[in-house]
C-alpha cells in the first residue's frame, strides 16, 4: 500500500521525513522525489539492505540521509542527520524482499541456508542458537506467543528431539513432519515468523517505536504504520487510540486500510497488511 502510505504522509516539498524501515529504498525514493529543499532520513537496522537502498535511491541522494539502526536508536538517527523533529514518520513492518530471497540470511523455509534470521548480523543470537539451546517449554512459549501457532507444543517437542537443527530446510522439514499441512500455508510459516520476531526483538522494538515516534513529530506531523500481524496491528491500534484519548493526536484511519484485490493479485504477500495513520495536534 505504498500509494496510500505516501498520500497519508501529506508530504511537503520543504519537509523533513523519517522512513524508519527503509528496506531497499522504495518508500524512501517515493518521499524523496516529492521534496525540493526537504530531506528524508532512511533508517534500517539491516546494513546490507541499507546499502542496497543507497544504490537504489542514488538519483535523490542530495535529499536523503542514511542511518543504520533499530527503532530504539531513532533518536540517534535524527541526531546524526542534524534533526530534532520530523513532519512525518513511516514504518512498514514487513520483512524486506531481499532478506526473504537471500538464502544466506536464513529467513526463508523454502531454500537451504544457515538458520540465522538476524536483521543486524553483528548483534544478538541467531535462530540456530535458539532452537538448539533453549528449553522445550521456552521454545513452545515463544512459538505460541510470537507466531500465534496453536500447535506450538508439538512443534517444540519435535525440534528438541531432532537436535542439532542444522539449517533452514532441516527445521522446515522437522516442523512439517510434526504438524502436516492443513491449509495453503506451509506448516513452518508461523514457527519461522516467531523465531524471527524473537531473534530481532520485534515486539519490543515496535513498542519503542510507538513510544518514541510521536515525540519526534512536529505539530501536525503524521505517523503511518503498516503491519502484517494481528499482534503488531493491536500494538499500533492501542498506542494510537491512547494518543487520541489524551487529546494529543487525531486518528486519520477510523479503520485500518487494507490492500485492494488488484494489489493482492500482484503482490500476494500484501494480503495481511493493515495501515493505520495519525496526526499530532
Amino acid at each position: 500500500m505504498a500509494a496510500e502510505a505516501i498520500e497519508l504522509l501529506a508530504i511537503r516539498p520543504e519537509g523533513l521525513y523519517l522512513d524508519a524501515t527503509a528496506g531497499l529504498g522504495g518508500h524512501t525514493a517515493e518521499i524523496a522525489r516529492r521534496l525540493t529543499t526537504g530531506k528524508v532520513i532512511a533508517n534500517d537496522r539491516d546494513r546490507q539492505s541499507l546499502e542496497m537502498a543507497r544504490t537504489n535511491t542514488a538519483a535523490w541522494a542530495d535529499r536523503i540521509c542514511y542511518h543504520q539502526g533499530a527503532f530504539s536508536q531513532i533518536y540517534e538517527a535524527l541526531a546524526a542527520c542534524g534533526a530534532q523533529q520530523v513532519n512525518g514518520l513511516l514504518a512498514d513492518l514487513g520483512v524486506s524482499r531481499y532478506q526473504l530471497t537471500d538464502p544466506a540470511r536464513g529467513f526463508s523455509f523454502l531454500a537451504e541456508g544457515p538458520l540465522d534470521m538476524r536483521m543486524d548480523q553483528s548483534m544478538g543470537i541467531a535462530a540456530a542458537d535458539l532452537v538448539n539451546q533453549y528449553a522445550e517449554k521456552a521454545i513452545a512459549d515463544l512459538i505460541y506467543q510470537l507466531g500465534e501457532e496453536r500447535r506450538a507444543r508439538k512443534i517444540a517437542r519435535a525440534i528438541v528431539r531432532a537436535r542439532p537443527i542444522r539449517s533452514t530446510l532441516h527445521l522446515a522439514g522437522v516442523v512439517e513432519r510434526a504438524v502436516p499441512r492443513t491449509n495453503r500455508l506451509h506448516p513452518a510459516t508461523q514457527t519461522f515468523m516467531a523465531l524471527r520476531r524473537f531473534v530481532n526483538d520485534e515486539q519490543g522494538e515496535l513498542e519503542r517505536l510507538l513510544a518514541i515516534g510521536p515525540e519526534l513529530l512536529s505539530s501536525a506531523g503524521r505517523m503511518v504504520v503498516v503491519s502484517f500481524m494481528s499482534l503488531e496491528d493491536r500494538q499500533v491500534k492501542e498506542r494510537f487510540r491512547g494518543l487520541a484519548l489524551e487529546g494529543r493526536a487525531v486518528i486519520l484511519t477510523r479503520r485500518p486500510l487494507v490492500p485492494a484485490e488488484q494489489e493482492i493479485a500482484l503482490n500476494p504477500a500484501s494480503r495481511s497488511a493493515k495501515l493505520r495513520a495519525l496526526q499530532m495536534h
